[in-house]
């Protein structure tokens, strides 16, 4: 675990895999820290060749928060008033290139889930020449009526304020019981453990606040995505209560270069029972982007 100044703010990050694995860079959901990544699956993908950097995006965990913005005013973002956003996805696509340029890493394929997937789609597009491949999880364009959650899910996005280590800890389980799988058993031992993690770092309601409006203020990136060349994965549950299949379908179809994975009944997260389909699409990918390297690396005859 380190901290690195990147596009002027601090970023922690962890680093895991031997420095001679391919470069991927995971970029998490809102809220989410870099200990919420469950470290089965980042030993599996460790074991597939890959050197796999997590980090926390800002306002989150030990990165830079924006605490001198004070709480956000989540009732007018939502309304559609987001003149005030206190940041936007390009500038958090920025900071995980600034986090690569950090760690003196040249391009990585980048992987992105729900929010996380807003910024790797608005790196790959800010960024192609920084990009190898691209895998975008649980995620959409930004066209808002692909991109609409359940009123049930729409409900859990941001819960009351807890107060207690014990009350985020059943917070969590709750945002889950609503948003998770369905046709996969719910791994409530971690959800609890990945919570607790996090409450222990820094639990920081206003810095996930912020970062939603983030998401509300971004812009419709679905004909810009139309110019994307980079290999890309959309990767999407068929019963995502929270970024509905069809936020996954359009992606994938936005994309040229996308081949898309749906998972029957899985929901806004990632069961255990798909890693291995899962990460057999991302070797692929990975493959494809490692080839589309190379040949630009390959001198004209």
């Amino acid at each position: 675990m380190g901290t690195v100044q990147a596009n002027g703010i601090e970023i922690a990050y962890e680093q895991h895999g031997d420095s001679s694995g391919l470069p991927l860079l995971m970029v998490g959901g809102l809220g989410q820290q870099l200990v919420s990544w469950h470290p089965d699956l980042i030993r599996a993908v460790v074991r597939r060749g890959f050197q796999v950097v997590i980090y926390d995006n800002r306002d989150v965990g030990l990165s830079t928060h924006f605490d001198h913005l004070g709480r956000p005013d989540l009732v007018a973002a939502m309304s559609g008033d987001t003149d005030a956003a206190p940041y936007t996805l390009r500038d958090m696509a920025a900071d995980a290139i600034g986090l690569m340029d950090a760690i003196g890493w040249e391009s990585a394929h980048l992987f992105g889930v729900s929010m996380g997937g807003l910024i790797a789609q608005t790196a790959a597009l800010d960024f192609p020449d920084r990009m190898r491949s691209l895998t975008s999880v649980s995620s959409t364009t930004g066209r808002c009526e692909v991109s609409r959650p359940t009123p049930d899910a729409a409900a859990v996005l941001l819960p009351p304020v807890a107060t207690s280590r014990e009350a985020f800890v059943a917070s969590a389980e709750q945002v889950f019981n609503v948003i998770g799988s369905t046709e996969f058993p719910m791994d409530r031992a971690w959800i609890r453990t990945g919570a607790g993690l996090a409450w222990d770092r820094r639990y920081d309601p206003h810095g996930t606040a912020r970062q939603l409006i983030a998401i509300l203020a971004g812009e419709d990136r679905t004909p810009a995505l139309a110019r994307l060349t980079t290999p890309t994965l959309v990767v999407h549950g068929t019963t995502d209560p929270l970024v509905p299949v069809a936020g996954g379908r359009l992606t994938a179809t936005a994309i040229p270069s996308a081949e898309l994975l749906e998972i029957d009944g899985m929901g806004h997260d990632l069961p255990r029972q798909v890693w291995d389909r899962l990460l057999d699409k991302l070797d692929d990918v990975a493959h494809r982007g490692e080839v589309a390297v190379a040949g630009r690396r390959t001198p004209a005859v």
